[in-house]
């Protein structure tokens, strides 16, 4: 079960894993060459209360098989490893994917066979390229890329039934933000189609090598049991095709917003009405039920 509270405690895990301090992360990136870098959104954990803190709020057991993407140099990985049995983590860096099982093998060896490391783009993943069905997401994902990864990986892999990521603090805003709010949109309305979003916690900037230059946040994700509609994929492109024409144009009712997207200004007020919506609302009004609603119309 998920942690109710972000601040709490978190729970002891089996304690079989030297996490990795600032001192070691900055050991580890000059021995193999590693420079962080903008383009891969690459900033990382070093602090160990951080990421024991992560993976308690992630609510993850031995019965999860954790999918992570970016593990970098390991610091959340090890955490991860003294809770669950299997970690498969994803990373687009070769030297770091390269070197990851090296440093679990040193710092934890009763933990080294836990772990699969998959060398490719997150945003390629797709259920094959795995070796294992994951359960949960965990993740300090890439900051340039973040909401894309998280909706790929929700509508590639139907085994995924939670996710606990940390994210930029204004992404993760926008990620749980409710309608009416102003910085409610696209990603928003997109996480919502796959379940139930919440904001889970903040963390400052200073458990990060290198210091980046905003604040951070975790989200937690936990996908619908019962899904309220249907979630293959030519229904969510439907829906995503109307979200995405709404807040194209952020400022104007949904009369105009929608008028390319229906064919007319005059035919997307006659679905909308037909879907229950009022055409001179505004997208940021709606949820997602109301968007999938008005993507079933004909």
């Amino acid at each position: 079960m998920p942690a109710d509270n972000p601040d709490a405690t978190p729970a002891s895990p089996r304690g079989l894993a030297a996490l990795l301090g600032p001192a070691e992360v900055r050991a580890l990136a000059e021995e193999f060459g590693v420079r962080p870098t903008k383009q891969l959104g690459q900033n990382f954990v070093h602090d160990a209360n951080t990421v024991r803190r992560i993976v308690s709020v992630a609510g993850v057991d031995r019965g999860d098989v954790v999918l992570e993407v970016g593990p970098g140099l390991g610091s959340l990985t090890l955490a991860l490893l003294d809770v669950v049995d299997r970690v498969v983590a994803v990373e687009i860096d070769p030297k770091l994917a390269a070197r990851l099982p090296e440093t679990v093998a040193q710092r934890a060896p009763e933990l080294a066979a836990r772990l699969d490391v998959v060398p490719m783009d997150a945003m390629r993943v797709r259920p094959d390229d795995l070796p294992a069905a994951p359960t949960a997401l965990v993740a300090n994902l890439p900051y340039n890329v973040a909401v894309p990864v998280l909706l790929h990986l929700f509508s590639e892999l139907p085994s995924l039934r939670t996710a606990l990521v940390m994210v930029q603090a204004e992404v993760a805003d926008r990620l749980a933000a409710a309608p009416g709010s102003k910085v409610y949109g696209v990603p928003s309305v997109k996480a919502r189609f796959f379940g139930d979003v919440r904001r889970a916690g903040a963390v400052g900037r200073a458990v990060f090598w290198p210091v980046p230059q905003v604040e951070s946040g975790l989200v937690r994700v936990d996908r619908y049991v019962d899904p309220p509609w249907p979630t293959d994929a030519a229904h969510r492109v439907a829906v995503f095709r109307v979200v995405d024409a709404a807040f194209a144009q952020r400022r104007k009712t949904l009369r105009a917003a929608l008028g390319s997207w229906a064919g007319s200004p005059a035919e997307a007020e006659r679905r909308l009405v037909a879907a229950g919506i009022d055409p001179s609302m505004r997208g940021e009004t709606l949820d997602a039920a109301a968007y999938v609603r008005l993507a079933a119309v004909e």
